[in-house]
């Protein structure tokens, strides 16, 4: 254990709902609830004005909408995110060359290492700077926690949300831990918490007391003694800076289970150049291409297939998926799809056979399109946002209403960027107002109005009005 409390954890503040209220000024100081909004959908984050009302992460969105049936409730921007977590990241390099990411809202930083800390003193400096820092760059809040180990600096962070700074002094860690829960503890969840109420355990302190040969009786001998170890304040792990990535996967859950083969086969194949889109994003390749398939009896399958050598390649990604698809059961329905690639390496080795494949593919489906005239289209589902085109009984591609994302960026050719505040029956309604405005008008348009269209989000800090 060290003498200073020189590793910081950093935890952004109720992250993806703080985002959206900070460039919606229409929803600030209210609840807002950010995740999948169908009948299967889950809370990703909620706002503090949400907890209120008992919301909480991981919840069914079913009950979230029954505890708050008036909060604001939105699709994850991923892509606003990723870009605020970059920048907050960017601000912890400055600081150390140890920085070890857990999420994209939540960090560990050793101190230390930067040379930026060695007292409690200039711990406490380091992370009111930062804490400003992130303020005037992203327009958001973090909370900070400071102490000589990893997991009282989480401890920490926790106790200083929202917006906090908290330092635990280094030989007062077992007199802070005596008192609360055991499941402050990591590893500790509720069942493990369960099986030591029953046996008279409820805090911290009275795991120190039972012993570890007691811990080791209940929960085996590595779960025990690690935990008795935690419960002493004993914590040496070190900052990592950069943890191994051993796969990529998307996967996708749908509102109402998917029956039609082609549409099932059409989402893999979304899934797939998603995927091989978050694979060529951290720079690798793999080998192995996993399909996973959750179907309608919550039965999950999973099918994989390893190739010849590590691949970036979307055609030969989605190709292999397709593959693992026929060996799969589908005629009751899916409920989930995923597509994943591990085996990862940092070259490709090209699947020219695949790609002479794809080619000739091309050249042939060129070829019938010039013989037959007009697309025909294959009924897939394109990217949200985009309009979809089915084929109606004569042949014809008829276009069909563009979906609209509760919470999403969209620009109107007259009156500029908004938002999406809700669709339905033909219309969608834009509350048309940016981070730097007041709140803005509210307007209903045609979901096929053609002066409407997808927009990008606009930074929070010193977006253009």
């Amino acid at each position: 254990m060290r003498a200073a409390p020189t590793i910081l954890h950093l935890d952004m503040d109720a992250f993806y709902a703080s985002a959206e209220q900070a460039s919606k000024p229409s929803l600030r100081g209210k609840a807002v609830i950010v995740g999948g909004l169908g009948p299967r959908g889950v809370v990703a984050t909620a706002s503090y004005e949400a907890r209120r009302f008992g919301v909480h992460s991981a919840m069914p969105m079913g009950q979230a909408r029954r505890l708050a049936p008036n909060a604001a409730y939105l699709v994850p921007r991923f892509g606003l995110y990723r870009d605020i977590s970059e920048q907050v990241m960017a601000l912890l390099k400055e600081l150390s060359p140890l920085v070890e990411p857990l999420s994209l809202d939540e960090a560990f930083v050793d101190l230390e290492a930067g040379e930026v800390a060695w007292d409690t003193a200039s711990a406490l400096a380091v992370g009111e700077k930062l804490r400003a820092d992130i303020r005037a760059v992203t327009g958001l809040t973090g909370s900070v926690g400071l102490a000589a180990s990893k997991m009282l600096a989480k401890i920490a962070s926790e106790e200083a949300k929202p917006d906090g700074l908290r330092l635990i002094v280094p030989g007062t860690e077992r007199e802070l831990l005596a008192d609360k829960s055991v499941r402050i503890l990591p590893g500790v969840g509720p069942a493990t918490g369960d099986h030591l109420r029953r046996a008279g355990i409820t805090t911290v302190g009275e795991i120190a007391e039972a012993g570890a040969d007691e811990l080791v009786r209940l929960l085996g001998k590595a779960h025990g003694g690690h935990l008795y170890t935690m419960a002493l304040a004993v914590d040496e792990r070190p900052v990592v800076a950069e943890r191994e990535t051993k796969s990529v996967s998307v996967e996708d859950t749908f509102d109402v289970d998917i029956h039609d083969r082609v549409r099932v086969r059409s989402e893999v194949d979304r899934l797939a150049e998603r995927c091989v889109g978050r694979l060529r994003a951290g720079g690798h390749s793999g080998r192995t291409v996993v399909l996973k398939v959750r179907r309608y009896d919550f039965s999950t399958l999973t099918r994989s297939e390893t190739l010849r050598g590590p691949t970036d390649d979307p055609a030969v990604v989605r190709e292999a998926a397709a593959r693992l698809l026929e060996s799969v059961d589908t005629t009751g329905g899916v409920r989930l799809l995923g597509v994943g690639v591990s085996g990862l390496a940092d070259y490709t080795q090209e699947d020219l056979f695949a790609q002479a494949q794809a080619a000739e593919a091309e050249l042939a489906a060129a070829a019938s399109a010039a013989d037959s005239g007009p697309d025909s289209g294959d009924g897939g589902v394109e990217d949200e946002g985009a309009l979809v085109a089915e084929v109606d009984e004569v042949g014809e591609v008829a276009p069909v209403e563009r979906r609209w994302y509760a919470g999403h960026d969209v620009r109107h050719a007259e009156f500029g960027p908004g938002w999406v505040q809700g669709s339905g029956v033909g219309r969608v309604t834009v509350r048309f107002e940016t981070p730097g405005s007041g709140p803005g008008r509210v307007r209903t348009f045609r979901v096929d109005d053609p002066l409407l269209s997808p927009g990008e989000p606009l930074p929070l800090v010193g977006a253009a009005e």
